[in-house]
């Protein structure tokens, strides 16, 4: 039986010129988490994580925490979705003095499906990237192995209704309370892949869980 471990980016800098960059609480999770799970005696056998910065500083911060010493392997099927690009193609008058619900209204248009030939990514296209790369983590660790794997929101909500077979209602519902540097449990086996466990962070203290 193998291990994969989802954990989401440490808090990104949202509403600045550059999200992509863990803020200062950002990085204090990310070495927070890597103690905790070191803590737990988990020792990986690779460590994966997207090609974001956010993702790739988590990953970083964390392995050196834990002390780590383990393959990395970059996987850029395991980046966020385009919330940039999402929010672009929006109508400009749609909750546009509110960044929040204008990404909210934005992610919404995306997953009705209705509206593909906007997106250089479709909300099913995302779906099959993701599988993607969850199938080739799973089959990496599958006979006994513990992968962790540093990604985001999108890709640990997506991951983990397909496991639990739902739809894109599901996926919604997931997305909007995935905390950052929180902890998804999945297990492979010869039977198949199972989520075990969703958003875990307990490591994270009431004062510094974020979802940004």
């Amino acid at each position: 039986m193998g291990v994969v471990l989802l954990v989401r980016h440490g808090q990104a800098s949202w509403g600045a010129a550059d999200y992509d960059v863990l803020s200062p609480l950002g990085e204090e999770q990310a070495g927070i988490l890597g103690a905790a799970l070191a803590g737990r005696g988990i020792t990986p056998d690779v460590v994966v994580h997207g090609a974001l910065l956010r993702q790739r500083r988590t990953a970083e911060i964390a392995a050196a925490a834990a002390g780590w010493d383990c393959p990395v392997v970059v996987d850029a099927d395991w980046d966020e979705l385009d919330h940039v690009e999402l929010m672009a193609v929006l109508p400009p008058d749609a909750d546009a003095d509110d960044p929040d619900r204008r990404f909210t209204a934005a992610v919404e248009r995306w997953l009705t499906g209705r509206h593909e030939a906007d997106y250089r990514e479709s909300f099913e296209a995302f779906g099959v990237r993701v599988q993607t790369a969850l199938d080739a983590v799973t089959d990496q660790v599958r006979e006994s192995g513990l992968a962790v794997v540093v990604t985001s929101g999108g890709p640990i909500a997506w991951s983990s209704s397909r496991l639990v077979e739902g739809d894109a209602a599901t996926y919604r519902q997931l997305a909007r309370v995935v905390v950052n540097t929180s902890v998804t449990t999945v297990v492979a086996s010869a039977r198949g892949t199972t989520l075990v466990s969703f958003n875990e962070h307990l490591h994270v203290a009431g004062d510094r869980i974020t979802q940004r």
